[in-house]
């Protein structure tokens, strides 16, 4: 039986999830309910570039210690969010009590400007550098993040889904010998021989806690339009169940992130729908959800009581 444990910003599927998992599904759910942040008054640019670096680093440690505490339970620990920056909370809190963690990060972006490469300044698109120590001397210490030290080594994590990657990110990726599968790669490649090659790179030599951050974005969408940073040419459907679906298979699945479902951004009530149900159904497959069938235990097939009673009562009828 799997624990399913919730953070969440008032995320639409979050009952849907809830039902899947405990109704259908015969898992064990306990809501650990939304978490509350503070938004730092006169909380200036980092940099004259970087937005918001001391609401989102305290919010971090907020999440931060709430995921410690959760896994330290005995969960499996799903975050719902909110953008890719919570990442830096999730994965923080996950490896204070599992320091030994392979993650898999599904997304369309690598996430891993750093503060001084940042074009845009957003924090959503720099959780990943903040985590790594080969980029402990290039990641410079923002206010609000003191807390924050690395906890990943460029061995740890493995990408799939890339297509929107920024020259330093690419520049990152290439020089620091990071794992990753772009979209040319699955369509070279195969999502089963992507799969095999990303346990081969994170548990080849050991088992090990697996931590999936998975990016809404990282499906086509055509399949998740209710997005911030839709890119063409995403996932199938068909590949991102197969992802989450090997993930359950190792049996080592110890938190999941899903991010960037944004309700505010669908053009229409079906938009909003269709990207938080793909939502509820990557969770779902990661805690057991098969395209073959029913999931809860079958013992066996019920066989008539008295046959040979029910045929002389049909005789007698007749």
């Amino acid at each position: 039986e799997a624990n399913g444990v919730f953070y969440s910003e008032a995320e639409p599927s979050l009952f849907a999830l809830q039902w899947e998992l405990g109704g259908e599904q015969g898992c064990q759910v306990h809501d650990f309910g939304d978490l509350n942040f503070t938004q730092v008054p006169n909380d200036e640019l980092y940099n004259n570039l970087v937005l918001y670096p001391r609401s989102v680093g305290l919010a971090s440690q907020v999440l931060a210690d709430a995921v410690s505490r959760a896994v330290a339970a005995g969960h499996r620990c799903v975050t719902l969010g909110g953008d890719h920056s919570l990442a830096l909370g999730s994965v923080s809190g996950h490896a204070q009590q599992c320091p030994h963690l392979g993650v898999i990060w599904v997304d369309a972006h690598a996430d891993i400007n750093t503060p001084l490469t940042t074009q845009s300044g957003s924090l959503h698109g720099q959780p990943v550098s903040f985590l790594l120590r080969e980029l402990r001397d290039k990641v410079p210490q923002l206010p609000g993040f003191s807390w924050l030290k690395p906890c990943l080594s460029a061995s740890d994590i493995v990408y799939i889904g890339l297509r929107d990657v920024d020259p330093a990110e690419y520049y990152i990726l290439k020089n620091f010998d990071i794992q990753y599968f772009s979209m040319r790669d699955i369509d070279r490649l195969g999502i089963q021989k992507v799969m095999e090659r990303t346990f081969e790179q994170l548990m080849g030599r050991r088992q090990r806690p697996i931590h999936l951050s998975f990016d809404i974005d990282a499906f086509d969408p055509s399949l998740a339009p209710a997005t911030g940073t839709p890119v063409l040419g995403g996932l199938t459907y068909r590949e991102g169940m197969y992802i989450t679906e090997e993930i359950h298979n190792t049996g080592m699945l110890s938190a999941v992130d899903m991010v960037e479902v944004n309700p505010l951004l669908g053009a229409s009530q079906e938009a909003v729908k269709a990207t938080a149900g793909l939502a509820v159904d990557v969770i779902a497959t990661c805690f057991g959800q098969t395209r073959e069938g029913a999931h809860i235990a079958f013992d066996e097939l019920p066989t008539p009581s008295s046959p040979d009673e029910s045929d002389s009562q049909e005789q007698v009828r007749i």
